[in-house]
């Protein structure tokens, strides 16, 4: 068994425990969305971005809180890596995160790949489609049109207060597409903002009685 292999092994029992905003799901459709990405990118380390993909959710606090690196780092060692490869891995794994806008740089080609891949997996229908799945884990309001976008957040108001799964349209989804760091990041966001767009539009419509 490669380190693919056994890492995919390894995070599937991971993934089971969280819901369905970032399941194994989720994972899949990131790693297509970097491998479309490296394909017109050029030479990246493809076997160091998937295994960042395979783990990137792992060690995500939503779900782990301080264990989450634990289990992280308990699955790395179990790979046949080097010391370097580890890190890196590490690094682009610690640049993928929003954190309300207080994201890490990323440094890398192979980096940017797995960010801009895991972002286009947050915008368009799937990411409305996790964005309410998400919030009704956490037995968020679906919207709230008197709600305020927050702008320059800290991280720990960011993932802490509590807002309506709408306001995170405005807050972070809607943002993505001017935050994609590869050419084909940027060409596959267009799409799938407009959407979001639209959709934010019809739903205004459709509430408005209610208001």
């Amino acid at each position: 068994m490669n380190n693919i292999e056994l890492c995919e092994l390894l995070v599937k029992d991971v993934y089971l425990h969280f819901d369905a905003s970032h399941d194994f799901q989720h994972i899949e459709r990131v790693r297509e969305n970097a491998r479309k990405i490296s394909a017109e990118e050029g030479d990246v380390r493809s076997d160091i971005i998937e295994l960042a993909v395979l783990l990137h959710d792992v060690s995500d606090v939503k779900y782990s809180g301080p264990e989450g690196k634990k289990k992280e780092n308990d699955i790395l060692n179990q790979l046949s890596l080097s010391s370097s490869d580890r890190q890196w891995i590490v690094d682009i794994i610690e640049s993928v995160s929003f954190s309300g806008g207080q994201e890490k740089t990323a440094s890398t080609l192979e980096a940017k790949i797995v960010r801009d891949a895991d972002r286009l997996d947050a915008i368009g229908a799937v990411g409305i489609a996790r964005t309410f799945a998400f919030g009704g884990a956490k037995g968020r309001r679906l919207y709230d049109w008197s709600e305020v976008p927050r702008t320059n957040m800290t991280e720990s108001q960011y993932r802490n207060e509590k807002t309506s799964s709408v306001t995170h349209f405005y807050e972070k989804l809607l943002l993505l597409k001017d935050l994609m760091v590869t050419e084909t990041g940027k060409k596959l966001a267009l799409q799938r903002h407009e959407f979001m767009l639209a959709f934010i539009d019809q739903l205004k419509i459709e509430t408005s009685e209610y208001e």
